[in-house]
């Protein structure tokens, strides 16, 4: 009996030192070195100065900026509070939010879903291509800009498909947001 208390012991400490302390710091040395830019955050940096994350979406307002896909996370694109709504398309809140998220985008025409609906995560830093094209109209004009300036901007921030066949075309806001305000700034 004490024999097995003893191993049982020992191998619980081993275990734990080596699974719980020396593999995540190996992990966490090999991402530094291979990929530091991904296990950082993705950062985008002018200086030292942190603007966001690649990965992580935010919150834009007015009529001078691309708005990103609405939040479900926290008070919103709070990355401790990761997470959708969890409301079915026949529930009558989520009905009620859509319409209200609507209601704020509209420019007479149909509204794309990505831009009343959150994400699963509701940190999705991106749009589709048609909704980065449904707000065009507005910005070009809170800018002073020609809505053709703005659709070749689009189309140098739009990213295909990964390996070229998963997921969709998408638009990275943040990333489009600031080079809009270094090439064209708000009036």
């Amino acid at each position: 009996m004490k024999k097995h208390l003893i191993t049982s012991i020992l191998m619980t400490a081993i275990t734990t030192l080596l699974l719980g302390l020396i593999y995540p710091l190996v992990v966490t040395a090999i991402a530094q070195v291979v990929f530091p830019e991904k296990a950082n955050g993705q950062l985008i940096l002018n200086g030292h100065r942190i603007f966001g994350s690649r990965i992580i979406g935010q919150p834009f307002t007015g009529n001078a900026y691309f708005h990103s896909r609405p939040s479900a996370a926290g008070g919103g694109y709070d990355a401790a509070s990761s997470g959708g709504s969890n409301l079915g398309p026949t529930s009558k809140k989520f009905v009620d939010q859509v319409t209200a998220r609507a209601a704020t985008e509209t420019n007479g025409n149909a509204v794309p879903i990505d831009l009343v609906t959150a994400s699963a995560s509701g940190l999705d830093p991106h749009i589709t291509p048609a909704g980065a094209e449904y707000q065009i109209t507005r910005i070009a004009r809170a800018r002073g800009m020609s809505e053709s300036e703005l659709r070749k901007m689009v189309a140098r921030y739009t990213e295909g498909r990964q390996f070229g066949l998963l997921g969709e075309p998408r638009v990275n806001v943040l990333e489009l947001n600031l080079e809009l305000d270094r090439t064209a700034p708000a009036r």
